[in-house]
């Protein structure tokens, strides 16, 4: 049997955070588009990072969510005044943890350390970390690709977690709902679990992820949390 990884590494937006409790919101606003600007505008966020990644570019997780934002409004011909486009871009700040990750941490954190590795902006990860009183499992390990200038899943974004955790890649055990993000952790050397709160299929990347569960409830259940 695989000894159970030494640290486990947290990827935050759609792991940890729900990135769509900002449906509510966005529908107050717009009575029955939440949805859909809510989709379109995580759907753009992840791809202008990667498409600055392959251009080489770097802004902060904050620019890219509001270019996102400005994108997905005038893609659903949504009139968005300063002050509703403000309190969305606030609510990536305080948004709500799915209801299992606070036991869930509880029980992966005995006996190791816990950190977050996460293309938000270091503002906006102390934000919504210290909004939902979950510092206390990560401490000052709430990590950015700000440090590397560069997005997920470049490889130096993931070597930012060996260096703080002054572990090798293999001792630790990186968790993701994203499947390319759990595919890039896996191709970096990490343990990949991957969350797959949506039930898809694997990501043909020519890597698998170590294990997949539905929620950080069924990794705790794994990892004999």
């Amino acid at each position: 049997m695989t000894a159970a990884p030494q640290a486990l590494v947290f990827d935050a937006y759609g792991t940890l955070f729900d990135v769509h409790s900002v449906t509510r919101l966005a529908d107050t606003l717009f009575p029955g588009r939440g949805a859909a600007l809510s989709q379109a505008w995580r759907t753009k966020q992840l791809e202008y990072t990667w498409l600055r990644s392959l251009m080489g570019r770097y802004d902060g997780f904050d620019v890219v969510t509001a270019d996102a934002l400005d994108w997905a409004l005038e893609s659903l011909r949504l009139e968005a005044g300063a002050a509703a486009r403000e309190a969305l871009l606030a609510a990536y700040r305080t948004l709500s943890p799915f209801p299992e990750v606070r036991g869930a941490l509880e029980a992966l954190g005995r006996g190791r350390p816990l950190a977050i590795l996460s293309n938000g902006h270091p503002e906006m990860l102390d934000a919504v970390v210290d909004h939902n009183e979950l510092r206390v499992f990560f401490g000052e390990r709430v990590l950015s690709v700000h440090a590397a200038g560069v997005f997920k899943p470049d490889p130096r974004v993931y070597a930012l977690a060996t260096a703080t955790l002054e572990l090798p890649a293999e001792a630790v055990g990186f968790v993701s709902s994203n499947g390319w993000d759990a595919a890039g952790a896996k191709s970096f050397g990490f343990r990949a679990y991957w969350v797959n709160r949506a039930g898809a299929p694997v990501e043909r990347l020519g890597t698998a992820p170590d294990a997949v569960v539905a929620d950080l409830a069924g990794l705790a259940g794994l990892l004999g949390g």
